[in-house]
């Protein structure tokens, strides 16, 4: 029981950092976003005021906005499934927490059932008491 309810715990404290390191991804994903969303403001900005960046051409701005907004969708996908991966690794963390504490309790009362019997054999008396209160 003992090893069952360590074994959990390993896994439970593997799938945290796991869960963090998936939110950690996700953060990142959300500022690659608003990097690329920021930088769509700016171009659309400069081809509002007329004032293009040196060198550039309402061409190339455009051939830019156009991959930078096929870019901030991909990056806006994969931040989705990233997110229902964190939600679902939240729910199995808690679900083996469960499991974990369920297999903790289940060898802590079989250790009092042995420090129980162990006591019962070492004075016989009380196993009578026991049977008198019931």
């Amino acid at each position: 029981m003992r090893s069952r309810a360590e074994k959990l715990g390993r896994i439970v404290s593997l799938m945290k950092l796991q869960l963090r390191l998936s939110e950690w991804q996700l953060g990142r994903l959300r500022q690659q976003e608003q990097e690329l969303q920021d930088q769509e403001a700016y171009l659309v900005g400069a081809l509002n005021e007329a004032q293009l960046p040196i060198g550039s051409s309402s061409g190339s701005i455009s051939r830019r906005l156009t991959a930078m907004s096929l870019g901030a969708r991909a990056t806006q996908a994969l931040a989705s499934r990233q997110l229902e991966q964190v939600q679902a690794g939240g729910q199995r963390v808690k679900q083996i927490e469960r499991l974990a504490k369920a297999a903790t309790a289940d060898a802590v009362r079989d250790a009092e059932r042995r420090l129980l019997e162990e006591i019962a054999v070492i004075y016989p008396g009380v196993s009578d008491r026991k049977s008198t209160a019931n």
